[in-house]
């Protein structure tokens, strides 16, 4: 039977995921895949849809009971945050930093960029909190339909061009204050539906396969980075594929744990644990 994996049409998932979908991976079951922004796949998840899905780290302790994390293949690293952006030439320009007034527009309600955004603006919480489809973010903080708005992936690169100036790096902020890289999006296996070692597995494989030959996954990339230009592709598998792509180790964990701990203890998640000795192997 075919394995069903959700994962974004982002670089960074379909580099990682070629060899996987393309069967290229020995052992590993013919796949069946679906594309998704990741507020979607956390939602679907949440009625246990895919075999492995794609979701942000943010939405774990809702999905833990269902799911195994696996310690490899989803996007945390250094220098990768999300980016709060607002219009260089609205009242205050890019020097404002009191949100209470705002209207700011988020990407999805469980996404570890909106955790970061609440646990970096407890205090100072915004007026207004509207979910906007993430490739209408940046045109509608451009508008002045939205005061601020909340970015992840390849925003990075290209919020220059629509005349928004970032406000606060939350990942810049995160690892000054923890030390620690920013756990964004994890891959979960479905509990009795996927071993999640030998998922772990065949995800790894993948992941070696991309990296050996870059060149073999780049049309499949470029089909699907949704006209993203060829330079802004490379920089975004740059910065998201890395180290922990391949593997959490204990700096990725204990991002994790830090994270929905934190969140935890401000209430806005529920208690969890998502250590190594508990993610995947239990």
């Amino acid at each position: 039977m075919a394995l069903s994996l959700a994962i974004s049409p982002c670089p960074n998932d379909t580099f990682v995921f070629h060899a996987l979908v393309h069967g290229q991976v020995p052992g590993a079951p013919p796949v069946e895949v679906t594309y998704a922004d990741v507020d979607v796949t956390n939602t679907a998840a949440e009625r246990g849809a895919f075999d492995l899905v794609k979701v942000s780290y943010a939405a774990l302790p809702w999905l833990l009971a269902d799911y195994h994390l696996l310690p490899c293949g989803g996007a945390l690293g250094r220098g990768c945050g999300p980016l709060v952006l607002t219009r260089a030439d609205q009242d205050g320009g890019p020097d404002r930093t009191d949100l209470s007034d705002a209207t700011v527009a988020v990407p999805g309600d469980r996404t570890t960029a909106y955790l970061l955004f609440r646990l970096w603006a407890a205090g100072r919480t915004p007026r207004r909190i509207e979910v906007v489809p993430f490739h209408e973010i940046m045109p509608g903080v451009a508008a002045g339909r939205y005061d601020a708005g909340l970015v992840i992936h390849e925003a990075r690169f290209t919020y220059p061009r629509h005349g928004l100036t970032a406000l606060v790096d939350l990942g810049e902020w995160w690892e000054t204050d923890t030390g620690l890289p920013i756990p964004l999006g994890a891959i979960l296996a479905r509990r009795g539906a996927v071993d999640p070692e030998q998922a772990a597995g065949w995800i790894r494989d993948s992941v070696a396969r991309a990296w050996a030959d870059p060149a073999a996954s780049r049309a499949y990339v470029v089909a699907h980075a949704q006209e993203m230009e060829p330079d802004v592709v490379d920089r975004h598998i740059g910065l998201y594929v890395n180290e922990f792509t391949a593997d959490l180790g204990d700096a990725g964990f204990a991002a994790v744990e830090a994270l929905l701990g934190r969140a935890a203890d401000a209430g806005l998640v529920p208690q969890t644990s998502s250590s190594r000795a508990t993610a995947w192997t239990n």
